[in-house]
């Protein structure tokens, strides 16, 4: 049986809808946040945005532009997880929060074989700063850089690597001039991070490092991206509109930028007066603090300190439904057939459904 219900009290999933269209309809200036779905539920997602002249942003944003940020203003070196497995010979990975963002990250990188080539005899070597205390390695041997400042490391392993000095504690220096060496001997090295844990300007600083290391060798990137789908969002707004997320179409056509259509400042301002909240991959209701009329399609378990306006339950990409969506594995986007079929409707489904509705508010 698909749960819907209208300020908490049981409802049909088309009355359910019906009720999303006139709350979405009424707001001067909607805002469809969270977006943590598939393609099809992004895409649908983009287009009710456009129907009703309103902005929309993904839930793990800052993380994504983190990334994004670097890559528009300075350029960035990235590989894909099938090629740092085949061939790298050299890992370095930075962040305490890379197991929990992409569990089994080590089996799949670094199954303990040699890469496909001749190395001499020697095995590829792991290295890890700021792994925090939680440090599951699958067995395999990493030195690390324990460090509770991960951009303060990196700048001191750059600096060894170009050959200037640095002021640290003896021990330390001792770390830098080891990274840095394994780092420069590398055949194809493979630097692995999470936005969740570095800002830009970090970010900014590994890719410097990569630069100057692709000067006497190769060495690459591998961002893992954060969860929900967010990289599969961003390129699907990409092909779309040509921009990525807090894209807004309050003037008739996409508009970007990163400040004025971020969703929690946009709600907290009073700018969007109406929030339809999207999250198929995780039990999690939006952090905004101010009440606005809320439409929610969420997954089954998501609590809320007040009932939405509509709530319907979803299911889980990939889970419940087959789906498109962006795979680590292969750095690309790919098909998956649902592991336990069930009748919870699909996002792409549902906005379907309230978009038809749409008409009759007009």
């Amino acid at each position: 049986m698909i749960a819907a219900s209208i300020n908490g009290e049981p409802a049909g999933l088309d009355r359910a809808a019906e009720r999303a269209a006139e709350i979405l309809s009424q707001a001067h200036f909607p805002v469809i946040a969270g977006l943590g779905t598939d393609i099809a539920g992004a895409r649908a997602s983009i287009l009710l945005a456009e129907k009703l002249r309103g902005a929309y942003d993904h839930m793990r944003s800052r993380e994504i532009f983190a990334d994004l940020d670097v890559m528009r203003q300075s350029g960035i070196m990235f590989t894909t997880s099938s090629e740092a497995r085949l061939r790298a010979d050299v890992f370095l990975f930075i962040g305490k929060d890379l197991n929990d963002v992409w569990p089994g990250m080590m089996e799949r990188l670094s199954p303990g074989q040699p890469p496909p080539f001749d190395l001499d005899g020697e095995s590829r070597k792991l290295l890890w700063i700021a792994p925090g205390r939680a440090l599951r390695t699958g067995g395999l041997a990493i030195e690390t850089l324990e460090t509770s400042n991960p951009q303060t490391a990196l700048a001191g392993v750059r600096a060894r690597v170009a050959g200037r000095p640095v002021v640290y504690a003896k021990s330390m220096q001792r770390k830098f001039d080891r990274f840095a060496e394994i780092l420069k001997g590398a055949r194809f090295g493979v630097a692995v991070w999470s936005s969740g844990s570095l800002d830009s300007l970090a970010i900014e600083m590994l890719h410097g490092l990569l630069r100057d290391l692709n000067q006497t060798t190769r060495f690459s990137g591998l961002p893992l991206g954060p969860r929900a789908n967010a990289p599969g969002v961003v390129q699907t707004s990409g092909w779309m509109t040509g921009f990525p997320v807090r894209t807004s179409f309050g003037r008739g056509f996409p508009e970007h930028d990163t400040w004025r259509f971020e969703a929690t400042r946009m709600i907290e301002s009073g700018e969007a007066d109406a929030a339809l909240w999207i999250s198929a991959y995780d039990a999690e209701a939006p952090q905004w603090k101010r009440d606005v009329p809320l439409v929610a399609l969420v997954m089954r378990g998501t609590a809320f300190k007040r009932a939405p306006g509509v709530c319907i339950e979803v299911g889980c990409p990939g889970v419940d439904h087959d789906a498109a969506e962006f795979a680590r594995e292969t750095g690309t986007i790919i098909a998956r057939i649902a592991s336990h079929p069930s009748q919870a409707p699909s996002v792409e489904s549902v906005l379907g459904q309230i978009a038809a509705h749409l008409e009759d508010c007009a």
